[in-house]
């Protein structure tokens, strides 16, 4: 990617120092969204008095800084700094047609690192967070297809306008309109009136949320939004460390999605403290920072075995969820009835089943297949009588193969063969 003086210049004078808030994990069955902590490691944000005045002005800082400069200095995504909000992998076959249905304005402006839509989506209503010039809104409209729904969020005018736009060329091309645009911050979907509590099936994001500086409000609302069963499927840039604070406060890596990355673990708790009580990793791949500069800037404050990786979640809004993988001596089975699935389909990284197998599976697993849009696609073995402890194999280690082998695992259909965890 080439990158001249003066896009750096331009975009250092763009983006205003900014800080990141995460929160602390709690327990299963005793959420609470009551109170923010403080500590003295800056994690953690009081949203009182000077501290809170002082965490306000920071937000509206980096709402500024993000729409000007998505809005303004990047005019494509060949305008971008570093790879980490491109899209490596090859897309699968379904999405490959979808996108090549686009109008090129949108493909132009496509600023996000992974393919977001999840499978057996026809007829569900998805919420796009953070949908820019609409490329993913336009590929989930035709998967939902007629009967489905698709709604995009997004706080830059100069990207919705595109998306707006070209909405009579999308209705063309695909022979109906079934997507709505709507200009607003992700952290406040509470001011938009036809978001209501349990009105999503699907909620998906590309490369957004880190650029958030309130992921936690944002991951709330998403689980509030959720009917029960629908769940949170989105592609973001993740951290093997936390991002020192001198890091998130650099105008080139904040822009280019590198930090607000949360510390993966960071995020596992914080997602659920939000009432996402397992959240299961998809897919990932490192994220190799393709600019000397960027480079070199990183390794001059010290932090050059900090790691970046691009990684796509799942998160059910599922009440019955535990905080670990229990094991219940339970198993499915798959039908292949799941379209372009007939062989087998990947629930995340770690759970591919092959059609007409018995796969054993924790609790967590089968609630997610059981108490979801998946359920007519599996047999069901085993019930709740009795627990066998915890399901062999449950860590809390780095989940990111990648970060292994350097071996990207998007692109693949998810991993392979082992149960849980």
């Amino acid at each position: 990617m080439k990158v001249t003086s003066q896009a750096l210049a331009l975009l250092s004078a763009t983006l205003l120092n900014t800080s990141s808030a995460f929160t602390s994990v709690h327990h299963h069955r005793a959420i609470s969204t009551t109170s923010s902590l403080k500590v003295t490691n800056d994690l953690f944000v009081e949203m009182t008095s000077e501290t809170g005045a002082a965490a306000a002005a920071g937000t509206a800082n980096t709402h500024s800084s993000v729409e000007t400069y998505y809005g303004d200095t990047l005019k494509e995504s060949a305008d971008l700094l570093t790879n980490a909000c491109c899209t490596a992998a090859r897309p699968a076959p379904q999405i490959a047609q979808a996108i090549s249905n686009i109008h090129p304005d949108v493909i132009k402006k496509y600023y996000g690192c992974g393919f977001c839509v999840p499978d057996e989506v026809e007829g569900m209503t998805i919420l796009d967070l953070g949908c820019g010039a609409g490329r993913d809104v336009y590929i989930a409209s035709q998967l939902v297809g007629e009967k489905g729904r698709v709604i995009g969020v997004d706080m830059t005018a100069e990207q919705l306008k595109v998306a707006k736009e070209t909405q009579a060329y999308h209705a063309d091309k695909f022979g109906f309109d079934n997507v709505e645009f709507h200009e607003g911050l992700i952290e406040k979907l509470d001011d938009i009136d036809s978001l209501t509590d349990g009105s999503v099936d699907i909620i998906i994001s590309n490369c957004v949320i880190n650029l958030c500086p309130d992921k936690e409000a944002v991951l709330k609302s998403c689980h509030r939004l959720l009917k029960p069963g629908g769940e949170l499927y989105f592609s973001d840039v993740y951290a093997s460390r936390r991002v020192p604070q001198e890091l998130r406060e650099d105008e080139v890596l904040w822009g280019e999605c590198l930090s607000g990355a949360l510390y993966w673990n960071d995020f596992q708790n914080l997602a659920k403290q939000c009432g996402f009580k397992d959240p299961r990793l998809v897919e990932d791949a490192p994220i190799t920072i393709e600019n000397k500069k960027v480079q070199d800037k990183i390794e001059e404050m010290g932090h050059k075995n900090l790691e970046f990786y691009s990684a796509t979640y799942r998160l059910f809004q599922l009440d019955c969820l535990e905080p670990h993988c229990e094991d219940y001596g339970q198993a499915v089975i798959y039908k292949g009835t799941i379209p372009r699935f007939e062989s087998g389909w990947s629930l995340d990284d770690h759970h591919f089943m092959e059609k007409g197998k018995v796969f054993p599976v924790c609790g967590n697993t089968y609630n997610m297949l059981k108490e979801t849009r998946f359920e007519k696609h599996f047999d069901f073995v085993g019930d709740w009588s009795t627990h066998y402890g915890i399901f062999d194999g449950c860590g809390t280690s780095m989940p990111f193969k990648s970060s292994i082998d350097g071996v990207s695992t998007k692109g693949g259909g998810g991993g392979g063969g082992g149960a849980c965890c």
